[in-house]
């Protein structure tokens, strides 16, 4: 606690990592790639996941679990799929070990040796698909709406705590429908509650759009994303929808039998967000003391610290604070009163901005004797001194207002560091600045490749809310229909 947080304009990157691991979010594992997402750092992931799963739910999906094995042939049945993963599986080869002979712990026994590999689950859509041939016979039997929370693990190189990790947790709906134009119409109904999600809840907006043929899922047909812009100005796609056509019915000879009696495939569209959303809510609000959370998702909205000198004094200010508390959390709202020993109040006060807790009171006997009470904000950090009495409908107030701030100042933020150029010395320069860059493209696939060879910048998205505009791409100057948002990303 007496060490500063790196600052954000000297080291984005070590300001980032340091934040994770002092604010008790996440450290590194034992296991090369993985983490231990903490207690604090999972109460907010917990947050995240119920109210997801609420939105989920309301709209007429279920949970389930498949198994985290994936039979090696099945990655093999989707082409493209398999392509798009073989280079991030982890494979299991044996199921046994025994004592090493020589003395040396435990090896592999090679007696042992399956038949089919399995592959640790990079995703679960061929083991769900296989399973839908099975539940799925007649238009009687569609949708299906599938979710399920789990873990997956992707082979990845480079990691960084909760951005980029071999294994992560997340949700993946897995959903199969009797025509295309309602397996479209879940994608996109997908796409809008992640971003209501990720606006509402995380304060933090997003921008919805498509992605290219070259950014799109493997095995999808369309991939819909919602991207958002952090605080060093690189872009971080936070949640994506997918509409797979037959692709993996085909895959896996799922059929229905239509109202005409006719045999079809069904279907499909997946959809997921991760624990990368962790990521994006400390990098779109937290500052150089710290976390700032929406208080929404914090797993601590409002925390009361005593400043006493005696037993005496205590239970003075307890008399007063403990009808408070009771009354916060009648509302719903999770309050913290510390009078634990250990620590002095000015610790506690940088304890608690570190992690990021929306409102901290603060109240002593001169308080008391004044009947005030002290309020100070995280997001602003101002602090104030307030009536005792109408300090529960502050507190309500103050709450919904930080919530709102938040927000504002993010789309202010991204407002600020959005650009429109129209020729490539301008993207040059701008693109060395950050933020999102509005320009065309002549849709040409090698064209968006040798963009990102020289600049590092890919197309984030195509925006759904974009009007066709026509232009020339700002590299070949060749007819654009439309601008698409370019950024480099994480």
């Amino acid at each position: 606690m007496s060490k500063s947080l790196p600052s954000r304009a000297e080291n984005y990157s070590e300001w980032y990592n340091e934040l994770v691991k002092r604010a008790d979010l996440a450290e590194n594992s034992a296991v090369r790639g993985c983490m231990i997402i903490k207690p604090y750092g999972y109460s907010i992931w917990e947050k995240m996941q119920r109210a997801l799963d609420d939105m989920f739910k309301e709209t007429g999906h279920v949970n389930a679990y498949f198994p985290l094995l994936i039979p090696k042939s099945f990655l093999s049945k989707e082409a493209s799929h398999v392509e798009g993963f073989a280079k991030e599986c982890a494979v299991v080869t044996h199921y046994r070990l025994k004592n090493d002979p020589n003395g040396h712990g435990v090896i592999v026994d090679p007696d042992a040796k399956l038949e089919e590999e399995l592959i640790i689950r990079p995703t679960s859509e061929t083991v769900i698909w296989s399973t839908y041939k099975n539940w799925v016979q007649s238009y009687r039997d569609l949708p299906i709406l599938m979710n399920q929370w789990a873990n997956v693990m992707r082979w990845e190189m480079r990691t960084r705590l909760f951005l980029r990790t071999a294994e992560f947790l997340w949700q993946e709906g897995h959903t199969a429908h009797a025509t295309k134009e309602e397996a479209v119409e879940e994608t996109e109904q997908m796409l809008n509650i992640y971003s209501e999600f990720a606006e509402t809840f995380m304060a933090m907006p997003v921008i919805k759009g498509r992605k290219t043929a070259n950014e799109r899922f493997a095995g999808a047909e369309d991939t819909y994303c919602i991207e958002a812009m952090m605080q060093d100005g690189k872009a971080l796609q936070a949640g994506t929808s997918h509409f797979l056509g037959q692709n993996f019915a085909k895959a896996f000879d799922v059929k229905f039998l239509n109202k005409a009696n006719q045999q079809e495939f069904v279907w499909g569209t997946s959809w997921g967000v991760s624990t990368r959303l962790m990521g994006a809510l400390i990098m779109a609000h937290s500052d150089d003391q710290g976390l700032v959370l929406p208080p929404k998702l914090a797993p601590i909205q409002v925390v009361i610290v005593p400043i006493y000198k005696g037993e005496e004094q205590l239970n003075n200010i307890k008399s007063k604070i403990d009808p408070l508390v009771s009354a916060l959390k009648k509302r719903g709202i999770s309050v913290k009163f510390d009078i634990s020993e250990n620590q002095s109040p000015g610790f506690k006060f940088a304890e608690y901005e570190l992690k990021g807790v929306p409102i901290r009171l603060a109240i002593g006997n001169r308080d008391i004797e004044n009947g005030t009470i002290e309020l100070a904000r995280r997001d602003t950090r101002v602090k104030i001194s307030l009536p005792f009495d109408g300090i529960e409908q502050v507190i309500v107030d103050t709450l919904e207002d930080i919530q709102t701030s938040i927000y504002q100042k993010a789309l202010d933020f991204r407002a600020a560091n959005t650009f429109e150029v129209n020729t490539w010395d301008e993207f040059l320069v701008k693109i060395e600045e950050g933020g999102f860059l509005s320009a065309h493209w002549d849709g040409s696939p090698e064209t968006e490749e040798k963009i990102k060879e020289l600049t590092k910048a890919t197309i984030r998205c195509i925006p759904l809310d974009s009007q066709e505009e026509a232009g020339k791409c700002i590299l070949t100057g060749n007819p654009s229909k439309q601008r698409v948002i370019f950024a480099r990303a994480y």
